[in-house]
């Protein structure tokens, strides 16, 4: 009893499911986090090395981001215990496995993450149609091709730039990460004038002071290549990407990539979290006690729910584009304003913002996780 509740606590999870098809393989998880807002929405996440206490940390992030977007939805995530880079159909035949198993929970709405894609939507779909970040031939908002959460990102950044000393154009930009999130906001932030000089992904770290063509390694990585394909630059471990000197810093790839051990070899004046939960604790504190800004996940990387919250009411591309600009911009600046104010960290000041949603929330239900109410999904 004491390990299956082991992350129990007054917000959830509500709850755990482990699924297991051995015909094809498919091994995963569902957490349901806290859903007294309403319906979760959570991304697949796939790779080899997942967890169910991962898929916990994920859906409670999915909690808060969702109630600190103001939006009507709670959290949850699922993870696929697989590679990623496995061919499109058996990725598509594990998808429409886990949907299946999943039809019932009408509590979890589905959505892409890292390792799945609008086309592994197109397969839940087609087989219980509880799903957002569809194709756009489905009449979806497809998420990783607008670039949603790397809009949210550089919108987020440039609130960030109001509390710092220097200014967005000419900022030198290191992302870590080169998947949806990373690429995007890359992308995004070199329009507005910024200078990205550093980006790592699995294969290593790309360095070049004097700047990075973001297009170019953009398409050597739609073409199957890494970012150390790149003709120009220093080409560095992959951890590496930690000690550049840089202005801003966007870690955009999996959890805890900075942590108690390395954080001490950040050279940065703004971080922005592009991926969820990408910094422990401990890190967090070290940077806000050094006087690095660090801008909490849940804050600054709300623009892919809130595009797919969109998707799921009907809204058009162009609305949920500016419900993201909206949305996380005044939430940066609160929160970071708060932060100031009441001298804490970012993140506490996030939280607080978050949990007196959820609270609110839960205060209108006679169960504070679930509801009997028609239709409450």
């Amino acid at each position: 009893m004491e390990d299956s509740f082991r992350f129990a606590d007054e917000l959830g999870p509500s709850k755990i499911i482990h699924v297991y098809e051995p015909s094809v393989g498919l091994r995963a998880v569902l957490v349901v986090d806290n859903v007294a807002a309403g319906p979760s929405i959570g991304g697949v996440r796939m790779a080899s090395d997942v967890s169910t206490e991962e898929c916990f940390r994920l859906a409670r992030a999915m909690t808060l981001k969702n109630a600190a977007a103001g939006l009507p939805y709670g959290g949850g995530k699922a993870v696929v215990y697989a590679d990623p880079k496995m061919e499109k159909e058996k990725k598509a035949e594990l998808l429409r496995a886990l949907a299946c198993s999943l039809r019932e929970i009408k509590e979890y709405i589905f959505a892409p993450d890292m390792g799945t894609d609008e086309d592994c939507m197109a397969c839940v779909k087609d087989e219980i149609g509880r799903v957002v970040g569809l194709p756009r031939v489905l009449g979806g908002i497809p998420l990783d091709e607008i670039g949603a959460t790397g809009w949210g990102l550089r919108h987020s950044t440039e609130v960030a730039l109001e509390f710092c000393d220097f200014k967005l154009e000419g900022a030198r930009v290191a992302v870590q990460g080169f998947g949806a999130v990373g690429k995007n906001a890359a992308r995004f932030l070199a329009e507005k004038g910024s200078v990205v000089v550093a980006i790592g992904d699995s294969r290593g770290t790309l360095y070049n002071p004097d700047g990075i063509d973001v297009d170019v390694v953009i398409a050597l990585k739609e073409s199957g290549g890494s970012v150390v394909d790149y003709p120009g630059g220093q080409k560095l471990e992959r951890d590496a990407v930690i000690d550049v000197d840089c202005d801003i810093w966007i870690p955009a790839a999996r959890p805890d990539v900075l942590n108690e051990e390395n954080v001490h070899r950040l050279r940065t004046k703004l971080v922005v979290e592009g991926a969820n939960i990408p910094i422990t604790q401990g890190a967090e504190k070290y940077l806000h006690e050094k006087g690095i800004l660090c801008v909490p996940d849940f804050i600054a990387n709300a623009g892919g729910v809130i595009c797919a919250a969109m998707e799921y009411e009907g809204a058009s591309e162009c609305a949920a584009l500016q419900a993201i600009e909206e949305k996380v911009r005044t939430n940066t600046r609160l929160v970071l304003k708060n932060a100031a104010d009441k001298e804490i960290l970012p993140r506490e000041a996030a939280l607080e913002l978050a949990l007196s949603r959820i609270h609110k929330a839960m205060g209108y239900r006679r169960w504070s996780l679930f509801s009997s109410a028609p239709g409450f999904v």
